[in-house]
C-alpha cells in the first residue's frame, strides 16, 4: 500500500507540472494572439487536468485549506464537486477536440468541410454548453458528499480520509448512474467515430501521396501529427475512462470501499492527465522549438560563465 502510494504522489507531481508548463505555454500562445482554435480547446482541457490534480482528494489540500480555518465538511463538498465536474468536462472537451480535428482534416468535398470556417464559433458555444451542462448535472456531490463522521449510525461510503459519500435512494442512485453513463457512452461513441472518420482520410491521404511519390511530403504534414497525437489520445483516453468508471460505478452500486482498490481507481484516473500533457509536449513543435532555443540559451550563459 506504502509503495501504491508512492507511485501516486509521483505521477501526481509529475502530471501536475507537465500540465502547469503547458498551461503556461498556451497562456502565452493566446495572449501573443498566435493562437488556433485548437489552441483553446487545448488549454482548457489543461486547465482541466490541473483541477483535477489539486481536488484528488490528497491531503495536503485539506491540511492547506484546514489551515485558512474551512469547514471540513465544505472541503470535502467542494472538492467532490468540482473533481466530478473536471471530470465530465474532461471527457467533453476530449471529444470536442477529436471533432474538430475532423472537421480540420475533412476534404473541402465532405459535409463537415462547410464547419471549418465557423469552427470559433461553434468553439465557444460548445464551451459555455459543455461548463453549463457539467455545473448542473454534478450538482449531487454537493447534496450527498460531506465529512466522514466517526461512530455514525448512518450507512456512509468512505471515499477519502476524511470525506464520505451519504446513504441516497436506489432510484436516485440508479437514475444518476443511467444519466451518467447514457452522457459517456454518447461522447465515447462520438470520439470513437470521428477517430475512424480521421484513420480512414490519413488512409486515403497516405495512399495518394504513395501514388504521387511525395511520401516525404506526408510525413512532414502538421495535420498528420496532429491527427496521429489525437487518434493516440482518445484512444488511451477511452480504455483509462472506461475502467474508472467500471470501478467507480461497481463501488457504489455494493456500497463498498476498499482502500487498494481507491488507490487503484485513483492512478487510472490520473494517468490520461498524465500522459496527455507528456505527448503534448514530445509532439508539438513549436514547443520543441522553443526548449531547443532556451537549451542554446542556457549553453550560451553557462558557457560565459
Amino acid at each position: 500500500m506504502f509503495s501504491l502510494n508512492n507511485i501516486l504522489n509521483f505521477q501526481t507531481g509529475l502530471g501536475a507540472i507537465a500540465n502547469i508548463f503547458l498551461l503556461f505555454f498556451y497562456t502565452m500562445i493566446i495572449l501573443c494572439h498566435r493562437s488556433k482554435p485548437m489552441d483553446m480547446i487545448s488549454f482548457q482541457l489543461t486547465f482541466i487536468h490541473i483541477m483535477m490534480f489539486l481536488t484528488g482528494g490528497h491531503a495536503w489540500l485539506k491540511d492547506f485549506l484546514g489551515s485558512l480555518n474551512i469547514g471540513n465538511d465544505f472541503i470535502c463538498k467542494a472538492t467532490a464537486y468540482i473533481n466530478r465536474v473536471m471530470r465530465g468536462l474532461s471527457i467533453c472537451i476530449t471529444c470536442l477536440l477529436s471533432v474538430f480535428q475532423a472537421v480540420t482534416i475533412s476534404p473541402n468535398t465532405s459535409l463537415l468541410a462547410k464547419f471549418k470556417h465557423k469552427l470559433k464559433k461553434y468553439m465557444i458555444y460548445s464551451f459555455f454548453y459543455f461548463w453549463s451542462l457539467n455545473l448542473s448535472f454534478s450538482i449531487n456531490h454537493i447534496i450527498y458528499t460531506g465529512a466522514y463522521i466517526n461512530g455514525s449510525e448512518t450507512n456512509q461510503l468512505k471515499v477519502t480520509k476524511s470525506c464520505s459519500l451519504f446513504p441516497m435512494n436506489y432510484i436516485i442512485r440508479g437514475l444518476i448512474l443511467t444519466m451518467t453513463t447514457l452522457r459517456d457512452v454518447f461522447l465515447v461513441g462520438v470520439m470513437l467515430t470521428m477517430s475512424t472518420y480521421m484513420v480512414i482520410i490519413l488512409f486515403r491521404h497516405q495512399r495518394q501521396c504513395k501514388h504521387l511519390h511525395s511520401i516525404n511530403h506526408l510525413r512532414a504534414s502538421p495535420e498528420k501529427r496532429a491527427t496521429q497525437t489525437i487518434l493516440l489520445l482518445v484512444v488511451f483516453f477511452v480504455v483509462m475512462y472506461w475502467v474508472d468508471f467500471i470501478i467507480s460505478s461497481s463501488s457504489v452500486l455494493l456500497w463498498m470501499y476498499d482502500s487498494v482498490i481507491l488507490t487503484v481507481q485513483k492512478f487510472v484516473m490520473n494517468a490520461y492527465p498524465t500522459i496527455t500533457p507528456l505527448v503534448q509536449i514530445s509532439s508539438e513543435k513549436r514547443i520543441i522549438i522553443i526548449l531547443k532555443s532556451m537549451q542554446k540559451l542556457w549553453h550560451q550563459i553557462f558557457k560565459k560563465v
